[in-house]
């Protein structure tokens, strides 16, 4: 099959999930002979190295298409979008796939010219506060352009697939997201830079957004008398003044460590290494991230999100969402007592049997042509 992929900034990236998918399933794809082109956002929002990946055209197998954009908040995804399925008309794809509510929009235009339009929703993008009252709006409509008139939409959770159902009657194609065999690695990167040398702190990563519970973290980690750390580890991405308060908060703890965007051998010694990975969100898609630190066999807290708790069950800790004082009991419980409902090897053995990226790519395939028996691909 031609396939086209529309809706990410970039691959290859960690700058959030959506980035994360595209990249996972596209080289998956391209490694079992379908020609795949991923329609790249140019922009500098790369961390350290954004020349070297606007030069990129092809990735693992991967073409690589750069379309131009802008970067005023709220209006880059739907220029570059609006050019890339300009462009992608005369690709003759077989499929054109778009990745967020958002982008979808433009399945308005690939239903004109009659090209099947798959969309996956990777969360119900307009509750995020970081957008504003237009784009929320905006979202929202391509939210609506999906449910009516996408060939075929895929969801990531079985909440928000029941959330299609009830607001649209549509039928939707669940397929969760996958993880890797993880890297487990010494503390090394991590002492030389932090000080830190292995279960000596607690682990957030994420993108520093109001919707990921960062602030309560910080307010529910402050008074717990631990000489265990903190550690922050994620870039801003259109929420500079939330970047701002969670900056403020944090310099009152010298226990909080702020690393910025991570990746490669330090990521992974962050997750080989921690106490516990803490997960206080209010609204998710499906959370690599929680994926990925169960797959490294780390004790988990989690906000009670269906999102959240679909995924973990009950290898982890859950506290009420957005509940400061539950958030506090249940750090100070790891803290004082450990959380050793699970060892670390029973955790990374169920979530790595559970979601797995070549199952993904199966399903995907199911869903390009026109065989919906999802169910079969996760039946064992």
């Amino acid at each position: 099959m031609k396939i086209a992929m529309i809706g990410h900034k970039r691959i290859p990236s960690r700058e959030g999930g959506i980035e994360i998918v595209v990249e996972e399933i596209s080289t998956r794809l391209a490694a079992r002979g379908h020609t795949v082109h991923v329609y790249n956002r140019k922009g500098n929002y790369v961390h350290g190295s954004g020349n070297e990946y606007r030069r990129i055209k092809e990735y693992k197998g991967v073409k690589i298409i750069h379309i131009p954009t802008v970067t005023v908040k709220g209006l880059d995804a739907l220029v570059y979008s609006f050019f890339a399925v300009i462009r992608a008309l005369f690709g003759r794809y077989d499929v054109i796939h778009f990745h967020a509510e958002g982008p979808g929009v433009m399945i308005l235009i690939t239903r004109l010219f009659k090209i099947k339009s798959v969309a996956t929703v990777h969360g119900l993008d307009w509750q995020r506060a970081k957008w504003g009252n237009l784009a929320r709006k905006y979202i929202r409509y391509g939210e609506k352009v999906i449910a009516n008139m996408a060939d075929e939409v895929i969801v990531l959770s079985s909440n928000n697939q029941k959330y299609f159902s009830d607001n649209y009657s549509r039928k939707t194609n669940f397929i969760p997201n996958g993880v890797s065999k993880p890297n487990i690695r010494k503390a090394s990167l991590i002492t030389e830079k932090y000080g830190l040398h292995g279960h000596d702190y607690l682990l957030f990563l994420s993108r520093l957004v109001p919707e990921k519970g960062l602030d309560y973290l910080i307010d529910a980690f402050n008074p717990i008398k631990t000489n265990i750390k903190m550690v922050i580890a994620g870039g801003s991405s259109h929420s500079n003044e939330y970047e701002v308060k969670v900056k403020g908060k944090a310099a009152n703890d010298s226990r909080i460590i702020l690393t910025g965007f991570v990746e490669g051998e330090l990521l992974e010694e962050l997750f080989s290494n921690c106490t516990a990975y803490i997960l206080p969100s209010d609204i998710e898609g499906m959370p690599i991230s929680l994926l990925e630190a169960m797959s490294y066999g780390c004790s988990c807290l989690i906000s009670n999100i269906p999102e959240n708790t679909e995924v973990a069950g009950d290898f982890a800790m859950t506290f009420k969402k957005a509940d400061t004082a539950d958030l506090q009991e249940k750090l100070e419980c790891i803290l004082n007592r450990g959380f050793n409902a699970h060892t670390p090897d029973e955790i990374s053995a169920y979530i790595l049997k559970k979601y797995n990226w070549d199952k993904v790519v199966d399903s995907h395939l199911m869903v390009y042509n026109n065989n919906n028996d999802i169910e079969a691909v996760y039946s064992g």
